[in-house]
């Protein structure tokens, strides 16, 4: 029996580049590493042969029900190979397939970002590829990378690891142009059986790695623009000053509306919620406006609402935005918002007893198990039998626990029934008991009961969206933003009076608010809030979005990831922000009525950024750009050139210390 050969992967990595010297100071290889185990090994084989490094994650795509069993494979750079016999054998449908492929997607690209940093990867075409991992048992996730590397064209793929068994090294010579190893231990008991140590190789050691061999992408080449151009949007941009009568014009143009739509072109700027909040508060002061409806759950608001309204026992602003716990927190629980909820709540103070206050509303639907959670307690106070009731409705979700993307997969596949009837069943029940509240809900407050009708809303809606997020991801973002216009236009409704609907400043991400129909989304069916409302309610919207060129944004790196404080890119050539960086204006409203100048001189397509609660420097293009007709999604634009990051209210040393300029972000 063979023993333990190699003391860890450094050393199995030394030894196995002795195998490949052949290769060494060659221009055109490249050493690629399947994470993990096999990043040590490739940086060594990469240092000793001067060749560059690289990842390539690939994620074996199980068939539901049999993750073990794979029936194809994804990797870096949307590649997806298939086994063909599985998939035909079991019947497998190309939607089932898609679905699972989509979930291993996100989790690939997390990875790539975690470890790459948003960089693109390495092109492959024409190059001799040296596939390293740590060892080879079953030779299904080297099978699956050398089929994906393959559709990159390279010249040559070369199999590289230290041990393996005999008869899977020979099979995969039937796929690689070359397989190299260090031993072929026999009998093959194991991978790790060839290693003394053979401790899992952490995330942490992976970036540790890899970063010596990446580099950040260059900054664009700056644009050259028309001159006559720029001196009309000169002409036409109207200076902030931070007075408040600069904004006096905007106030014109707002008129009666009754939807004042105030976007961002971040989740992470402070000035964004700066002024947004100066230019709701001449709104509630001078237009009526009477409720203020933001990109967040509605269980969360609603606990920020009762505080502002003077209805909860919650000591401050800081205590009232607690609630807002799921990802991302920074969003809403940062320094601006306290600022702003303190501001309502001092207002509704000075308003005359008996005087209709300020509300503050959620319109998103991410809050399933809140949101059932808040209808039964709302029931539990004012009628316990329909309390056990909605219980039993929603007992349907339990099998799944808190993981509201496990019941998006298994139910879209249709590998468990889905709990739509019973989420719709206990929205219909409290929306007919709403009809005639006082009937079965004696002295209960009518905005509880409201707020419990938009809660099993949300649950009716969110168990749509999970259920439809893996397969159909133009129909769950249009799910979602139907959402919104929906609950809008309830909350219209609900604040208003005498049969005339309350006015209400929206505050979302520009890409929800700008008209989808002025954007390339539109071609693959997307529809947005902004859109729907137009559509609903014509001359009732005005809509103003929000751009900037550079300074700093609090974002994460990943989905669940820490907040963090990022550089911001200088804009793409051929965008929005690039031109409007040219003007040499620190901060300016511009109003973009049709027929204006203005509106003519951006009405022609170009890039335009959205960068959200993930922030990706490295693949900018690929993922905060989309084309668009600015003035033909907004009615007014505010444009701040250098901004900075929003502060939440929980920072990091990750934060506090903020991404370092020109290197590879060292807070992965």
């Amino acid at each position: 029996m063979t023993s333990h050969v190699f003391r860890d992967r450094s050393e199995a990595g030394r030894q196995l580049a002795d195998r490949l010297a052949d290769y060494a100071g060659r221009s055109d290889v490249i050493v690629l590493a399947l994470p993990r185990g096999g990043v040590p090994v490739a940086a060594e084989i990469a240092r000793a042969l001067q060749a560059p490094l690289d990842l390539f994650v690939v994620r074996k795509l199980g068939v539901p029900g049999y993750e073990e069993l794979a029936m194809g494979a994804i990797a870096s750079g949307g590649s997806q190979v298939l086994n063909d016999d599985i998939v035909t054998s079991l019947k497998i449908p190309t939607h089932v397939v898609e679905a699972v492929a989509a979930q291993e997607r996100e989790e690939l690209l997390r990875r790539e970002r975690l470890y790459r940093g948003g960089l693109p990867p390495a092109a492959v075409r024409g190059r001799t590829v040296i596939l390293v991992d740590d060892g080879l048992a079953t030779g299904a996730t080297m099978q699956a990378a050398i089929r994906a590397v393959r559709q990159g064209g390279p010249a040559k793929i070369v199999a590289a690891v230290p041990t393996a068994s005999r008869e899977t090294a020979e099979r995969l010579a039937g796929e690689a142009d070359a397989v190299v190893y260090a031993v072929l231990p026999k009998p093959f008991l194991s991978v790790g059986a060839s290693y003394v140590d053979f401790s899992q190789t952490t995330d942490d050691e992976v970036r540790r790695l890899i970063r010596p061999f990446l580099s950040p992408a260059p900054e664009p080449a700056p644009e050259e623009h028309d001159p006559t151009l720029l001196a009309r949007l000169r002409d036409a941009a109207l200076p902030l000053s931070g007075e408040e009568r600069n904004y006096d014009p905007l106030m014109a143009l707002i008129g009666e509306a009754r939807f004042v739509l105030l976007g961002e072109a971040t989740h992470g700027t402070h000035e964004f919620y700066e002024e947004r909040a100066a230019i709701t508060k001449r709104l509630i002061r001078e237009k009526g406006v009477r409720a203020v409806a933001i990109e967040a759950d509605w269980p969360d608001a609603w606990r920020v609402n009762r505080y502002v309204r003077g209805d909860s026992e919650d000591l401050d602003a800081v205590e009232a935005l607690s609630g807002f716990r799921r990802f991302p927190t920074w969003m809403w629980r940062n320094t601006e918002m306290v600022g702003f909820v303190e501001w309502l709540r001092a207002h509704n103070r000075t308003l005359r007893e008996g005087t209709d206050k300020v509300g503050l509303y959620g319109i998103d639907l991410y809050s399933l198990r809140a949101s059932m959670k808040a209808v039964i307690r709302f029931l539990d106070a004012v009628d316990p039998p329909a309390a056990d009731q909605a219980r039993a409705r929603y007992a349907c979700f339990d099998r799944y626990g808190e993981d509201t993307r496990s019941y998006g997969l298994m139910t879209g596949l249709g590998v468990s029934e889905s709990c739509r009837e019973q989420a719709l069943g206990q929205l219909l029940s409290l929306q007919r008991r709403a009809r005639d509240t006082l009937s079965w809900a004696g002295d209960a407050d009518t905005d509880e009961l409201f707020s419990a009708e938009q809660n099993a809303r949300a649950v009716a809606s969110a168990e749509a969206y999970y259920r439809t997020m893996f397969a159909e991801d133009v129909s769950s973002w249009n799910l979602r933003d139907r959402h919104m216009a929906d609950c809008l236009d309830a909350i219209a409704a609900h604040r208003g009076g005498g049969g005339v609907p309350g006015r209400i400043v929206v505050w979302a991400h520009n890409s929800h608010l700008g008209d989808a129909r002025a954007t390339e989304r539109a071609r693959s069916g997307e529809f947005n809030l902004g859109q729907l409302l137009r559509e609903r309610h014509g001359r009732a919207v005005v809509n103003i979005g929000f751009t900037t060129s550079s300074g700093t944004v609090t974002a994460a790196s990943d989905w669940d990831a820490p907040a963090e404080r990022k550089r911001i890119r200088p804009p793409l050539p051929g965008s929005y922000e690039a031109l409007l960086h040219a003007l040499g204006l620190a901060r300016f409203l511009m109003l973009l009525t049709a027929g204006s100048p203005a509106a003519a001189d951006l009405g022609a397509p170009r890039l335009e950024r959205a960068i959200g609660v993930v922030y990706a420097p490295g693949t900018e293009r690929q993922s905060h750009y989309f084309e668009a007709r600015l003035s033909e999604q907004f009615d007014a634009l505010v444009h701040i050139e250098r901004t900075r990051a929003v502060t939440p209210l929980e920072t990091t040393a990750v934060w506090e210390a903020g991404e370092v300029p020109e290197t590879f972000p060292a807070g992965l």
